[in-house]
């Protein structure tokens, strides 16, 4: 393959996305020497960026590389690269990738971080990815996944995260460009389990949050958090996933950060509901998107339709889109027909 014949020091790298994530990754690529072209939405990030650098509106207190070139234009960030890194929320992928996606080259490696399920058609990431395209790009897309809030990983804390890809020598490729001492990378080749684990466990850690704003205690969250990790599996089997990848990073390890950190929007945004807070109220004090809640509706939707039994996901789409009160949902999981462990239904 053409890339693993570039000098990886002079890959040509652009980010698509300023959120936390995209920004703690664009200058964690930026100090490690790569020159970064950073697509920003809002102008008012771009002139704080290049006058400031700084994102103080979604990374707040992070000093940014000077090699950082932000840009509210996507094509001298989508021109001419050996990969681009897309970080966008999971509802606006479609619409941002269709704008840009002329000026993608068939040489370009697309890597997605962002983490979600498209609402109407159920595709994870990579696949709305692989629509936009077509066959343009043939395997050149990989998926980065794992326990790794934005925050820390810009503060250099060590982090461990995993990178899917269906052509091994893509996967080791961006293994390369993104490994430092701090972020460790590893591959495997299981797109769909990695993304599947990355999108449904922030849902499964809004039912965590409102475990815990009800006050339920310790045993309780343990329980949900292994209890939500059977059903992150069962979909992900019936979808053709490796069973395996869900003892992984981006599996139990992203499930169980997401789950119990206060740095997780999701678990902030359940812990709220379990307090008695209703959830437009909570949204519309949030600059950053919490993926969990348009995530529900499609995992609602996806399990219903391939008939796999996700009682626990069941129950938070019904406390977000049907009103329904969070104490009865867990009294209703607790009260379901006796089961087996490790019956997979």
């Amino acid at each position: 393959m053409d890339h693993m014949l570039v000098d990886i020091n002079k890959t040509k790298i652009g980010v698509v996305g300023a959120g936390s994530w995209g920004t703690a990754l664009a200058n964690q690529l930026a100090e490690k020497g790569f020159i970064i072209d950073l697509w920003v939405f809002e102008s008012q990030v771009k002139q704080e960026i290049l006058e400031h650098r700084e994102n103080s509106i979604f990374l707040p207190g992070i000093t940014l590389s000077k090699n950082i070139l932000p840009s509210n234009d996507f094509h001298p960030v989508a021109s001419d690269k050996d990969l681009l890194l897309v970080v966008v929320p999971s509802h606006l992928m479609r619409e941002t990738m269709t704008r840009l996606k002329d000026l993608v080259s068939e040489k370009t490696i697309l890597v997605s971080a962002s983490k979600g399920i498209e609402n109407k058609t159920h595709l994870t990431m990579s696949g709305v990815l692989k629509e936009v395209f077509s066959n343009r790009l043939k395997e050149k897309f990989a998926v980065l996944s794992g326990p790794s809030f934005a925050k820390e990983v810009a503060r250099g804390v060590p982090t461990l995260v995993t990178v899917a890809a269906e052509n091994q020598m893509v996967a080791e490729f961006v293994q390369h460009v993104f490994a430092t001492p701090t972020f460790r990378v590893y591959t495997i080749d299981d797109m769909i389990g990695v993304e599947l684990g990355g999108a449904v466990k922030n849902v499964i850690a809004i039912a965590s949050g409102i475990v815990d704003g009800l006050g339920l205690g310790l045993n309780t969250r343990a329980a949900l958090i292994t209890r939500g990790l059977t059903e992150i599996r069962r979909l992900g089997l019936r979808l053709g996933a490796k069973p395996e990848t869900f003892s992984g990073l981006a599996g139990v390890g992203d499930l169980m950060l997401t789950c119990t950190g206060d740095l997780s929007r999701n678990h902030t945004v359940g812990k709220q509901i379990g307090q008695g807070r209703k959830l437009q109220e909570i949204l519309g004090e949030m600059r950053m998107v919490a993926e969990g809640v348009k995530t529900a509706k499609s995992v609602y939707n996806l399990s219903r339709k391939l008939d796999v039994e996700m009682p626990i996901s069941h129950e938070v789409y019904r406390v977000l889109y049907e009103d329904r009160s969070p104490a009865d949902a867990v009294y209703r999981l607790m009260t379901r027909s006796l089961k087996n462990e490790f019956d997979e239904v």
